[in-house]
């Protein structure tokens, strides 16, 4: 059952602070945002906001992985989008929900009054131009998503998964690069066939395969140690910038 729920930690120690839409928020726009801000846990499986219902609230992704569906008259439903920690949740002058938000893992958001918040980013334009700066970095995962979809085959399709999520950890943890990287894949194997398009036996198979090749290593099912970036990006088709490869 969704509910506030109280956290050990304040906005100083916060994992995603450095990444999140108060960023760049001073001391007394903290201060302003605690007034407004209460946290949220969701358990894996259960939806956060339904498409069509009102938003109550915006937030950030603490912890844990969202994903963002959305379901065709005739009942299909297509996974359009992942949201991991620092990711931005809601849309502030927009009063429905686009999409429907389901916690793919256990959930736990920092949260804001919608109103409140709309209005503070009148005020203060830290939030606001930090939250332009979310919205640019989201449509520019979009259409990189759209080549990775539309244009990678299945091997580059788990790699390039793989390389976001690692991506996104070290820069949580504000770690660079270089070298091997090691994170906890937070999506079951069904859940990364349902993003990617993919069977669940190919995503099965291509993950055993970039094991048996070296690209990555694997404890269990969900410990992963990438021993060169730079190997998984080529993989991906990518290049160590993030971008495309010629």
């Amino acid at each position: 059952m969704n509910k506030p729920i109280e956290l050990s930690i304040g906005c100083e120690n916060c994992q995603i602070k450095h990444r999140a839409v108060c960023a760049r928020c001073d001391e007394d726009e903290f201060a302003t945002l605690e007034k407004i801000k209460y946290y949220r846990s969701f358990e894996a499986g259960q939806t956060v906001i339904w498409s069509g219902d009102r938003m109550e609230f915006v937030g950030s992704v603490v912890s844990g992985i969202a994903s963002l569906t959305q379901t065709m008259e005739d009942g299909r439903t297509q996974m359009v989008g992942l949201l991991l920690p620092s990711d931005f949740v809601g849309r502030p002058g927009r009063e429905a929900a686009t999409y429907d938000v389901i916690a793919t893992t256990d959930l736990v958001m920092c949260c804001f009054r919608r109103k409140p918040f709309e209005k503070m980013m009148l005020e203060t334009p830290h939030v606001a131009q930090r939250l332009l700066e979310m919205t640019l970095d989201e449509l520019d995962a979009a259409r990189e998503w759209m080549l990775v979809l539309g244009r990678k085959t299945a091997r580059e399709k788990i790699a390039s998964l793989l390389s976001i999520i690692g991506r996104r950890d070290a820069s949580l943890k504000l770690e660079g690069m270089a070298g091997k990287i090691v994170f906890d894949l937070p999506l079951t194997r069904e859940a990364m066939a349902d993003y990617l398009g993919l069977t669940l036996e190919t995503v099965s198979r291509q993950m055993s395969a970039l094991k048996r090749d070296g690209v990555i290593q694997l404890e269990g099912k969900r410990h992963v140690t990438v021993p060169s970036f730079e190997r998984l990006l080529d993989e991906a088709g990518d290049d160590a910038d993030g971008g495309l490869m010629a």
